[in-house]
């Protein structure tokens, strides 16, 4: 495991702990995220806690061409009142995204630090958010970091009504050309959609 001060590059993710751990410290910039994307590796962490980078093996991920619709959601599909937009309010969405309150987690990840970080890639074009409205209400939303069109990395996504976010989710998915969806890590939802685990070693493949 590496100590990262400001001027350090991440180790080859190799060196990652069995759980996916590679790195603590270092700090939360622009290059400092695209440099970790680009290696597939992410931030996760709680407020409070040392900056934490992960490179998990297995890697969750979901190929846009196993995705799965139950008969249930292709109904809900065509007969919710809902509207996706793409890319229309990110700050709204990664600012619900922080205050969601998440089995298990006794406080948010998305610090200030985060929101001002992510916001500055979004009107860099890397980072990009998926916005559920229902009668002009944000009510679901999702953001993540685009990587050059292909791979979408998905970075947290929060609702306000029951499937609404898979709605987001499902529609977004539908209307993109990307090759491969990161989800980073296991979800029971995500499962249930398509996700898979692949190899650290295929996933860095497809990164480059």
């Amino acid at each position: 495991m590496h100590f990262l001060t400001q001027n350090d590059s991440f180790s080859d993710v190799s060196k990652a702990n069995k759980d996916g751990l590679l790195a603590i410290g270092g700090d939360i910039t622009t290059n400092r995220l695209l440099e970790a994307y680009k290696k597939g590796i992410f931030p996760w962490y709680e407020e409070g806690d040392p900056i934490l980078w992960w490179s998990p093996d297995p890697r969750f991920v979901l190929f846009p061409s196993k995705l799965k619709v139950s008969k249930s959601m292709k109904q809900i599909l065509r007969n919710c009142n809902y509207t996706v937009t793409v890319n229309k309010d990110f700050r709204s969405v990664i600012k619900k995204c922080a205050i969601i309150k998440r089995e298990g987690q006794s406080s948010t990840w998305i610090t200030d630090e985060m929101i001002k970080a992510y916001c500055n890639l979004h009107d860099l074009g890397y980072a990009k958010s998926v916005e559920v409205w229902k009668d002009e209400a944000l009510v679901a939303g999702l953001y993540g970091i685009d990587l050059n069109g292909k791979i979408f990395s998905g970075e947290s996504m929060f609702t306000k009504e029951n499937n609404a976010s898979k709605v987001g989710f499902i529609t977004f998915i539908k209307n993109t050309n990307y090759t491969i969806i990161d989800c980073q890590v296991y979800t029971k939802h995500l499962e249930s959609l398509g996700a898979e685990y692949i190899s650290r070693n295929k996933f860095i493949k497809l990164l480059k």
